[in-house]
């Protein structure tokens, strides 16, 4: 696929979660039936590169799920600010807490203070295997809630799950 190309890719019947029909906003559904054609229809679904050499996960193409805050599959785009963090909260529905640690200098005393800063972060169903302690990466975004500017693009494999308060610079 092109670098900011669209890609309209084979896949089953989209999940259906929630009380509202879920669809994928740029495939059209209603595709006129020809008559003596008696074949399985395919299912479309749109996928992008979201650029910025991060890889369109495989979850992402094969997948069955609809996210519209998904960088990949939905109509987010990513600009701004790249960073890197901790997970250490994944208790709300599609969105994790991570945390980002950094050293402060004190002027007075010529010395660093260990500080930290919690960012909410909107994970997307394509990363399945994400746990607590995990070193993601994530790109801003327009705000998707009153606290959430940032989406998950990248997932390493940290420790597990260690402290979550303790203070490591990944």
């Amino acid at each position: 696929a092109p670098a900011f190309g669209r890609l309209f890719s084979v896949a089953a019947m989209a999940e259906q979660t929630e009380r509202a029909y879920q669809k994928q906003a740029p495939i059209f559904q209603n595709k006129k039936r020809v008559l003596g054609q008696t074949g399985k229809r395919k299912e479309l679904r749109y996928v992008r590169n979201v650029g910025l050499g991060f890889k369109t996960p495989k979850e992402a193409i094969e997948g069955t799920y609809i996210d519209k805050k998904c960088p990949f599959t939905g109509n987010v785009s990513i600009r701004g600010r790249i960073l890197t963090g901790i997970v250490t909260s994944m208790k709300m529905k599609r969105t994790i807490v991570i945390r980002r640690d950094y050293l402060h200098l004190v002027k007075k005393y010529n010395r660093y203070e260990k500080r930290h800063k919690n960012l909410s972060a909107h994970l997307s169903p394509c990363f399945r295997d994400v746990g607590l302690g995990d070193v993601v990466t994530v790109g801003q975004c327009r705000p998707l809630s009153k606290t959430v500017r940032f989406n998950v693009l990248k997932v390493s494999k940290g420790k597990g799950s260690k402290d979550k308060k303790q203070f490591e610079k990944f």
